[in-house]
């Protein structure tokens, strides 16, 4: 059994009753479990499986393959705040997305696990900037060693991720823009 740290960052139904969840961890950067009988009414994974949530967790490592086996889950940060606005959602959904698009698999991502925690625990207490959306993309373009540090202007590390991984940016980056601008106060 292993046991870690790690933050939710995605989950689908498997069967009627088994969730496949996404974490991020520092050690083992993305990875998949399978929750056994986690959507079973009196099930010990009942509403501690939530997106963006972290979590001291244990499993069993894949004999073969990449979908280890969660043996327990217990909230180390449940972030509610998030849960606030949809804004901070969806800021979530956008910095998650970002970092699924540049990191591969089972690698290890101290610097970009840190700074997508820290980033949620902001959005836990506060609404989502355009500032906090480019200082989040060139932290995680001077990590990927892809702008210099503090070198890149609005938009550049946006750009310079897209171009490096040929991918477009996740589509929520966009939509959170468009939430930004339309909650900024209208000057009369």
């Amino acid at each position: 059994m292993e046991k870690t740290e790690a933050i939710i960052i995605g989950r689908m139904r498997y069967s009627e009753t088994t969730l496949i969840v996404h974490w991020c961890c520092p050690e083992m950067g993305l990875f998949k479990t399978i929750a056994k009988g986690a959507l079973r009414p009196k099930s010990a994974f009942a509403g501690t499986l939530d997106l963006f949530v972290s979590a001291e967790i244990r499993f069993a490592r894949a004999k073969s393959g990449d979908l280890h086996t969660l043996a327990e889950a217990r909230w180390t940060n449940p972030r509610l705040g998030l849960r606030q606005s949809y804004g901070r959602v969806l800021a979530a959904t956008y910095m998650v997305k970002l970092v699924e698009l540049v990191v591969e698999p089972h690698a290890p991502i101290q610097a970009i696990y840190e700074l997508l925690v820290k980033a949620l625990d902001y959005l836990a207490e506060h609404d989502p900037s355009r500032a906090l959306v480019e200082r989040f993309e060139l932290r995680l373009a001077e990590d990927l060693g892809l702008v210099g540090e503090r070198a890149a202007g609005a938009g550049e590390s946006a750009r310079a991720i897209e171009e490096n991984f040929h991918r477009r940016l996740p589509v929520q980056r966009r939509q959170l823009l468009e939430w930004i601008t339309s909650q900024a106060p209208t000057r009369g």
